[in-house]
């Protein structure tokens, strides 16, 4: 009997370590293919003869069809099985990405990138939902810690493995490198990771209210691109109509897309969300100001403006872990909001950035908001997963997923109404150097300010344990 208690503790011990190498290369891979084809968006736009605002769309429609499908996605993943939706969102990623590698127009990439999209939302939905489903509670937070380190190492390594394949080999390359790791993840799969998990088996799947739902995310994304324009809010307000919608829809129907309930009833879930959203909103466009300011005012080369901005996602990659563990002994709330203390701290420094303003003074922020995000991150991921239950665990991960989406779009659109404010629509040549860093400057107060608030939504969500 001993023998045989032994035999299964061994077995489960293996296919917890299986699911964590599955799920943790999984996490690296689409922030490092996002990270890595932003560094060949140039030789993209001349091989293809885009101008910038298709060139702004091979980002976008990922972004867009990502957000669009992680929720219904995480709820099919709960009815038929995670490891399932999970593989198929593999092979889905890999064939879009050798089909972008063999893009032979603007318009071929654009759609296989929306391809690409529904892929990574696939993966998105389900990895941390797969972890939660075979880790106990105690285990979380380290192994959540490891899953947003992969994710941060992707996005470290990103910009400069991106740079040299496409200095070398050309934008293509960046799409080709992704191939062999999809089909190690997908053999991965077969080979290493058994069961299945489904604990909402036999619920209907929403359809209508899924629709609603990716034609609200549409409105709304698609609106803040086209911000300040009036077509823009005309968008975004269709899609706050499309929200009362939705929310009216799912309170009614017997088996929701997402749980709306889980918002009004659960308050650890709800400003967890609420606190993803605000964080992304605020240090998203981070890197998109910096490299501008890297570039323009301090005349720094592309390759070493990605050195300087590496600072901040490798020490998130390295204290991940770290806060993950943390929050497994300490409340995740008091570790969370610390992290979100110290993001406020690091977008201070930016408040005062000018033609004089050195590179350790930048290094040192970016160090100051990685500690500060991996603190937050890894914590508040262990609080909505443990909010929830079982059958919710795959709608819980692709909700957090969605706030990151939206966190990050609302964060580009109102870094686009500043520079449409203060620039207009002028290329950055050095007679609009000041009112530049002027719009520099009001976007990283709003994002402290906004921060800065954040605090407090982490600090009201309550106690997990």
């Amino acid at each position: 009997m001993q023998i045989q208690q032994t035999g299964e503790s061994a077995a489960k011990i293996q296919g917890r370590r299986a699911a964590l190498l599955v799920t943790t290369v999984g996490a690296f891979l689409t922030p490092f293919m996002g990270s890595s084809i932003a560094i060949g968006l140039p030789s993209i736009g001349d091989e293809l003869a885009m101008d910038a605002i298709l060139l702004g769309w091979v980002a976008t429609a990922y972004l867009l069809a990502a957000a669009m499908f992680l929720v219904p996605f995480g709820r099919i993943a709960d009815i038929y099985g995670r490891k399932r939706i999970f593989t198929y969102g593999m092979i889905t990623y890999t064939a879009a990405s050798l089909l972008s590698a063999i893009s032979t127009s603007a318009a071929m990439l654009i759609s296989f990138r929306v391809l690409q999209g529904i892929g990574g939302a696939m993966i998105f939905s389900t990895g941390v939902a797969i972890l939660t489903s075979v880790f106990p509670p105690e285990e979380r937070g380290r192994v959540l810690g490891i899953n947003v380190a992969a994710v941060y190492a992707g996005l470290s390594l990103g910009p400069f493995v991106g740079g040299l394949l496409t200095q070398y080999l050309g934008w293509r390359s960046i799409f080709w490198a992704n191939v062999p790791l999809g089909l190690l993840i997908i053999a991965l799969i077969f080979w290493k990771l058994k069961g299945e998990w489904a604990e909402a088996k036999g619920e209907k799947f929403d359809i209508v209210g899924s629709l609603i739902y990716s034609l609200m995310l549409i409105a709304i994304m698609y609106g803040f691109t086209m911000l300040p324009e009036l077509p823009g809010a005309g968008l975004i307000l269709a899609g706050g109509l499309g929200i009362v919608a939705f929310v009216k829809w799912e309170t009614k129907v017997k088996s929701p897309v997402l749980d709306v309930r889980l918002f009004g009833n659960n308050t650890v879930f709800a400003l967890s969300n609420l606190a993803a959203f605000i964080n992304y909103s605020a240090t998203f466009a981070v890197s998109f100001l910096l490299s501008l300011y890297l570039q323009y005012i301090k005349g720094l080369t592309p390759q070493i403006a990605g050195l300087v901005l590496v600072a901040a996602p490798v020490v998130q990659a390295i204290f991940s872990p770290l806060a993950g563990r943390l929050s497994d002994k300490i409340e995740p709330r008091i570790v969370a909001s610390l992290g979100m203390g110290l993001t406020v701290i690091g977008l201070i420094f930016f408040i005062f950035l000018g033609n004089a303003t050195s590179l350790w003074f930048i290094i040192a922020g970016l160090i100051i908001l990685g500690f500060g995000f991996a603190l937050f991150s890894s914590p508040n991921t262990n609080a909505v997963m443990s909010s929830v239950e079982k059958r919710f665990y795959g709608v819980a991960s692709a909700t957090l997923a969605t706030m990151r989406q939206i966190g990050m779009m609302f964060s580009m659109g109102m870094v686009m109404l500043i520079f449409a404010i203060y620039l207009g629509r002028v290329q950055i040549t050095p007679e609009y150097y000041a009112p530049f860093l002027n719009s520099l400057n009001t976007a990283f107060i709003i994002f402290t300010v906004l921060c800065f608030g954040g605090i407090f939504a982490s600090l009201a969500r309550g106690k997990v344990r």
